[in-house]
């Protein structure tokens, strides 16, 4: 009797492989290299890969995920319009040449993503997590409306607490205070933390929490996003979210290496837009209602050409992989890439190898240490074959290098939450700026190449001479690379 259920458990399982393996062939229409990577799960650990597959693999519904009929009244569907005609038609007022010489990139998002093209902003870059938090506590404590917080990562440690009594304070001056946290990045993290904040009058929001104790089936789906807006007149965005480590503090990582941005102008506005309809996803009964205080009229702050551009698994385009496909495509000198986790797809390949293959100056930069083991051993070895192809990659060995950021010739740039990885381009919520400035793209160049200082360059000749065993652990990791 026991092995006639065993059997029958068997069979049921395989049948239900079987049903997986057809559902993700014919019905999902992944790519190729995704769906071979979740079949060879199925198969080869059976019931381990169906749970597996139940947490990590399922597509996510897109249908009004995002919604906000406030948009209509900041007037974005007529601006995106009426910037695609005026560009169409060469009657755009590019203030800026910078902007200009971009133009493909700045339709493709517009039409796309309805990413406005906005030319009066002031960016200060931050690669500090000191600098960054101390810039931040400052404009909080300057506070006269409100306050909006997106984090991936909220730790109430020694800077989470600091942050925290900022806001506590705010609260009690009456200024409008809302926090938004991803449910997986801030897993230790609960609403009844802040049942003094919430007591006094703030908001707090979790995107995607879970909905059983420890399960949580949209998991795999996280809001990477690091957004804060204060007041609508400025804006935060970047790589940093909060906690010790980000100030250096972990001994495990040591300095943290990271880049953000702190913006005054025009593109505060789309950011608030982004910090709403994800704000509103996640709320239950505290959706936000358009008001005037939160798109300010904002006196020109500078001269530096934005986009905020947006992507997820809700996006009919892998729209910040796109946009930096087009930007690489676009260099005609150089190219300057720093990413924690270099896990490119066939596309991002091969536009990298054709750019070394012409001549571009193409180089790379990775962490000295993994936070995930697999995802370094996987980046390891694409940077390998870009080596062979004329690439230099650099190895960061100054702490933990966390930065996204690309720089193409002194001209365009990007910096933002998504990395050079199938997580970051199709399933998680990421927020990237494209800056169409030469002053602040010169600047993030010539950090780059500081970061070169604090660098050893892998050579082909290093590469070559790797153990087996690393070998053996960059095919395993390359191998799953698809679904990391």
């Amino acid at each position: 009797m026991t092995i006639n259920i065993i059997n029958l458990v068997i069979t049921a399982v395989l049948f239900l492989n079987i049903f997986l393996a057809l559902t993700l062939i014919f019905l999902e229409r992944r790519d190729a290299s995704a769906t071979w990577a979740w079949i060879m799960i199925l198969f080869f650990i059976p019931i381990v890969g169906f749970g597996i597959y139940l947490l990590f693999g399922r597509k996510l519904r897109r249908k009004h995920l995002f919604r906000w009929e406030g948009k209509k009244k900041v007037g974005i569907d007529t601006l995106i319009e009426f910037q695609m005609e005026a560009i169409e038609d060469d009657s755009f007022d590019f203030r800026l040449d910078d902007a200009s010489h971009y133009k493909e990139l700045i339709i493709m998002h517009l039409q796309n993503n309805q990413a406005v093209l906005t030319q009066d902003n002031q960016v200060d870059i931050f690669i500090d997590g000191r600098e960054k938090f101390d810039a931040l506590m400052e404009d909080l404590k300057n506070a006269k409306n409100h306050i909006h917080i997106q984090y991936y990562i909220f730790r109430l440690d020694n800077l989470g607490n600091s942050i925290y009594n900022i806001l506590l304070e705010k609260v009690k001056q009456g200024v409008e205070v809302r926090v938004l946290y991803d449910a997986m990045g801030s897993r230790s993290l609960r609403k009844r933390h802040f049942k003094e904040f919430i007591d006094l009058g703030g908001q707090v929001e979790v995107f995607f929490p879970s909905i059983f104790p420890l399960i949580n089936p949209r998991m795999n789906y996280r809001n990477h996003r690091k957004i804060v807006v204060i007041d609508g007149r400025i804006g935060y965005i970047g790589g940093f979210n909060v906690g010790d480590e980000y100030l250096g503090l972990d001994k495990k990582f040591g300095y943290w290496r990271d880049t953000h941005l702190r913006i005054e102008g025009s593109s505060v506005h789309p950011l608030q837009t982004r910090f709403i309809l994800d704000w509103n996803q996640a709320s239950a009964d505290q959706d936000i209602e358009y008001s005037d205080r939160f798109f300010p009229a904002i006196p020109m702050k500078g001269s530096v050409g934005l986009q905020i551009v947006s992507s997820g698994p809700d996006s009919e385009w892998e729209q910040i992989k796109n946009g930096y496909l087009k930007l690489l495509m676009m260099a005609k000198k150089y190219i300057y890439i720093q990413s924690p986790y270099f896990i490119p797809d066939a596309s991002f390949m091969d536009t990298l190898r054709i750019a070394c293959l012409s001549g571009i100056d193409v180089r790379i930069m990775i962490p000295n240490k993994p936070d995930h083991i697999f995802v370094y051993w996987a980046t390891y070895s694409y940077v390998g074959e870009l080596i062979r192809a004329g690439a230099k990659v650099y190895i960061y060995q100054n702490g933990f290098l966390h930065t996204k950021m690309i720089v193409i010739d002194d001209e365009a740039s990007t910096v933002g939450t998504a990395n050079i990885d199938v997580r970051s381009f199709k399933l998680n919520f990421e927020v990237n700026a494209f800056i169409y400035d030469r002053t602040t793209s010169h600047q993030l160049a010539e950090i780059f190449e500081e970061d070169m200082q604090l660098s050893t360059e892998l050579t082909w000749e290093l590469y070559q001479e790797r153990s087996k065993k690393i070998m053996f652990k960059e095919s395993i990791a390359r191998l799953i690379s698809p679904i990391l």
